[in-house]
């Protein structure tokens, strides 16, 4: 995503504000630009089946109450709700539910587990939706093929198969040469999608009535269970909102409101007016109501065009994960991970592998087990209408605790938006025995690593903390009785800063040395998004001999520290790197006979620690400078 831009979108110019804008209806639109590929057809069936038991029936009070629940979906929740407020709930410039999480905590001025237990949860089922949408998406796009011959019919599925692989694939290539494509092409996809709606108006005008929001109302109040299952496929229009936050900190507030106030809302209102105005003139077209606005001439240019904007889709949903999956690890919600970088000149370019990987996995198997878009469609909305709760859940914290609103206010502006999602999350539930589990499980299992993670290193450190000798009992003994000096600068890395980290202690039991100079390094994690460099290092001089370094960073950036120590330097600390070397603890974890935790929790978090990625590598040292001392640990 950051290979659009090399600014926040903060004061940015006039030609900047316009590059920003273009960018963000790529990236931040892509997944809800898509949603017309199904979101009316699947309420629509699931409405008229009421009616004729097949779905080939169409009730013109059922077509103006679907199109009216879904342009005030539109209004409310992605308007309203993400576009004027929580858009505004920024943190640093910086958005997301994990940046509303730290955002809380530090409202807070603590960590508190419900708080946290809610930011990880809705982050968790941000990768259910990584899986989902790549799925339907290019499943749904690939179907329209259908239309143009019947002969496609069985190659649907091949064809989607080698496109989610290709597109997988070539993400360790890196997305920065096509990214700069991916706004110009979802631009043409919106102008498409906003003619087929116009053109079609015209053959029902009365579906204009659909802007009134009684026609909506009417038809939940007349329909009963069905209206419920209806809302369900209704919420498909919305998916993809959560990127109008997520994506706050790469394009900045304004270019995102001005795309979706002028290109993406305006265009997606069309497009269902057009498809209810097509459906009420003929029912017939209610299989695949989208491709039908277009001409057959027409049919295979658009399909190919749907295929391009779903790609455009998976990869902002692609990239999301990678990017939320390294918010998740500088906030210590997960394991050190690999991670390279694709672009040597956007640092937020990465590539996770084992992240890609899993996604790969998840995204065949659901195409493959569901076969279809239709079967997909009722396991996509559990995971946005839930990350949606949590985020209302958040932002009335923020609001009171940040904004400095009184209880009541903040409660009267965020209660509205999160009954509406409670209501869309029911019906969505209702899915649950038809797919609608899939997303819950993805989630579940995340949480379940995630809590995990944060016990079982709570608890190492509570353990490491038992057996560890405070700096300021231990450096007067080596004053006593110091043992032999070799030359050089030794680096010990530690998360405790005032204790001696074991490969000190460990490096005087087995050398019985010391090096001339000796550093205690604590890597931080700030829960802002950004650090700046002028308080980006505190160093302190212990004795002639020892120095602490605290070097932090925001949980948006990458852990550097041959760059900290370049900082460090201007400090007044003079080395010299090729006489310096790290010291690391490299710990093997054993199951102990008993145990803090269940025991299946502590075999997945020995297995995840033990399959974590190295400090050497996440923190980005000279590999050729490190040592590394080993230890076994009792967990």
């Amino acid at each position: 995503m950051a290979a659009f831009i090399s600014a926040t979108g903060h004061g940015a110019g006039r030609s900047g504000f316009w590059t920003l804008a273009l960018g963000s209806i790529g990236v931040v639109y892509g997944d809800i630009g898509t949603s017309p590929l199904y979101a009316f057809r699947e309420a629509m069936t699931v409405a008229s089946r009421s009616h004729g038991g097949d779905g080939a029936v169409v009730d013109r009070a059922d077509v103006l109450g679907v199109v009216s629940l879904i342009l005030w979906a539109l209004v409310v929740i992605v308007t309203l709700k993400y576009v004027v407020i929580l858009l505004r709930a920024e943190n640093q410039g910086e958005g997301g539910t994990l940046s509303l999480l730290a955002l809380a905590q530090r409202a807070l001025g603590r960590s508190v587990p419900v708080i946290l237990i809610l930011g990880a949860f809705g982050g968790a089922l941000f990768y259910g939706d990584a899986i989902l949408t790549p799925a339907i998406s290019v499943l749904s796009a690939v179907e329209g093929l259908k239309l143009v011959t019947p002969r496609f019919d069985p190659y649907v599925l091949p064809i989607t198969i080698t496109i989610i692989v290709a597109l997988f694939l070539v993400q360790s290539r890196g997305t920065a040469a096509v990214s700069a494509w991916f706004g110009p092409i979802t631009l043409v996809w919106f102008v498409v999608m906003a003619i087929g709606g116009l053109i079609h108006i015209s053959d029902d005008p009365g579906i204009l009535l659909a802007a009134n929001p009684l026609y909506g109302v009417r038809f939940c109040l007349d329909n009963g269970s069905v209206a419920l299952a209806a809302l369900g496929a209704v919420f498909l229009a919305v998916t993809g909102a959560e990127a109008l936050y997520a994506d706050l900190g790469h394009f900045g507030r304004r270019p995102i409101q001005f795309a979706w106030l002028f290109v993406a809302f305006p265009a997606l209102a069309l497009n269902y007016l057009g498809q209810g105005a097509l459906v009420l003139h003929t029912p017939a077209t209610l299989d695949n109501p989208f491709f039908l606005l277009y001409p057959d001439w027409a049919l295979a240019p658009v399909v190919v065009l749907a295929t391009m904007a779903t790609i455009i889709a998976s990869q902002a949903v692609i990239t999301g994960a990678y990017s939320l999956t390294r918010q998740a690890i500088q906030l210590r919600l997960l394991p050190r991970m690999r991670m390279l970088h694709t672009s040597a000149e956007q640092e937020g370019q990465i590539y996770m592998p084992g992240v890609n990987g899993l996604l790969l996995v998840g995204v065949l198997v659901l195409v493959v087990a569901f076969g279809s878009s239709s079967g997909l469609a009722h396991a996509y909305g559990i995971a946005v209408t839930g990350t949606m709760v949590v985020t209302a859940l958040l932002l009335t914290v923020v609001v009171h605790r940040v904004w400095q609103w009184p209880l009541p206010f903040a409660l009267a502006l965020t209660l509205p938006f999160l009954g509406i999602e409670l209501v869309f999350l029911g019906a969505n539930l209702m899915k649950l025995l038809e797919g609608g589990y899939v997303p819950l499980l993805v989630a579940g299992a995340i949480v379940s690593i995630m809590l995990t993670w944060v016990r079982g290193t709570r608890l190492l450190a509570l353990k490491d903390r038992e057996s560890e000798i405070l700096l300021s009992s231990l450096l007067p003994q080596l004053e006593r009785r110091p043992p032999v000096t070799v030359p050089g600068t030794a680096i010990f890395l530690t998360a405790q800063p005032d204790y001696a980290p074991l490969a000190l202690l460990h490096s005087l039991k087995h050398f019985k040395s010391l090096h001339e100079s000796n550093v205690i390094l604590t890597i931080a994690t700030a829960d802002v998004p950004r650090v700046a460099d002028a308080e980006r290092i505190v160093m302190e001089e212990i004795t002639p001999r020892f120095r602490r370094v605290i070097m932090t960073f925001g949980y948006m950036e990458e852990p550097n520290v041959p760059r900290g120590l370049g900082l460090c330097r201007k400090l007044g600390w003079k080395f010299d790197i090729m006489s310096t070397s790290f010291l690391v603890s490299r710990r093997s974890f054993r199951l102990a006979e008993t145990s803090s935790m269940p025991v299946w929790q502590t075999r997945l978090f020995i297995y995840l620690a033990r399959n974590s990625a190295g400090a050497t590598d996440y923190y980005r040292i000279p590999a050729g400078r490190v040592v590394e001392i080993g230890a076994q640990v009792n967990v």
